[in-house]
């Protein structure tokens, strides 16, 4: 595995590691009992060496978005049973959340990645009919993600978590475009965006250096997240992150009402398409 992708690998290490810390709580907000063996020594080190830079802000909107998109994930299942987790790394929703009977997840990511995981997990039996789509989603993945069973024709609940941040403008587009046209009316897009304002801001600075300097720099951020969806004719839904980060009572600022301008924030984005 070459350098740059080492380090995109390795944010699911940390995000692993997040979530199994988070777990440890007598507080905690999920329950995720196979983050700790995913995250192994390498995601551990990371963690470390992320709160010892950043601090506990490095990882609050992990441990936040977590639950969000766990209860959307549940609640789009209830009527849709096609669910694709794109770049899913050592997320473990497969195997931890009761999802409804008939329910089958794709999990797509780079093939070594999905086989790492699937190792580590083989003692395992997931909650839902688990298909591993090894592919870079740079490749042809519309394809791949089709020989592999997904049925177009039916609505399917896309989980884009941690994604965006990583893509220029151009890729992230590109993605859209191919979620879309592999949509069917009813189905659902979650994603998640880090305002262009936040991403610039001297409060994230040491975070963005810090990745960069780890080869998996940030590239993408706006403040019109919605336009995403909307501009391919999907109704869409936004939350800044500050508003269920402060009522699970673990946001280290109050949320600011979304007319007010000018504010750092990071979204949630609930879309459906007409």
């Amino acid at each position: 595995m070459d350098i740059q992708h080492r380090a995109v690998a390795d944010t699911g290490l940390l995000v692993a590691a997040i979530r199994a810390r988070e777990s440890e709580r007598p507080d905690r907000l999920f329950s995720d009992p196979f983050a700790a063996r995913l995250a192994g020594d390498r995601g551990r080190e990371l963690l470390a060496a992320a709160l010892e830079s950043a601090g506990e802000h490095s990882t609050t909107q992990i441990v936040v978005r977590t639950p969000f998109w766990d209860r959307a994930l549940l609640d789009a299942a209830q009527r849709i049973r096609q669910v694709v987790v794109l770049a899913a790394g050592m997320d473990a929703r497969a195997y931890r959340l009761s999802w409804p009977d008939g329910t089958v997840v794709y999990e797509l990511d780079r093939p070594e990645v999905l086989a790492e995981k699937s190792d580590l997990l083989a003692a395992e039996q997931p909650r839902c009919n688990r298909v591993s789509v090894g592919v870079d989603l740079t490749a042809d993945w519309p394809a791949a993600i089709q020989s592999a069973g997904l049925d177009p024709g039916l609505p399917t609940v896309w989980l884009m978590e941690g994604l965006l941040q990583y893509l220029p403008e151009t890729a992230v587009h590109a993605l859209f475009d191919r979620v879309d046209a592999l949509s069917a009316p009813g189905s659902v897009l979650l994603y998640e965006v880090v305002g262009k304002i936040l991403l610039e801001s001297p409060a994230m600075a040491e975070l963005v250096r810090s990745m960069a300097a780890n080869g998996a720099p940030w590239l993408f951020g706006t403040d019109e997240p919605e336009q995403l969806a909307q501009r391919r004719g999907w109704a869409a839904m936004v939350t800044d992150i500050a508003e269920p980060g402060n009522r699970y009572g673990r946001w280290f600022a109050p949320a600011v009402p979304m007319d007010v301008a000018g504010v750092p924030r990071g979204y949630f984005v609930i879309a459906t398409k007409k």
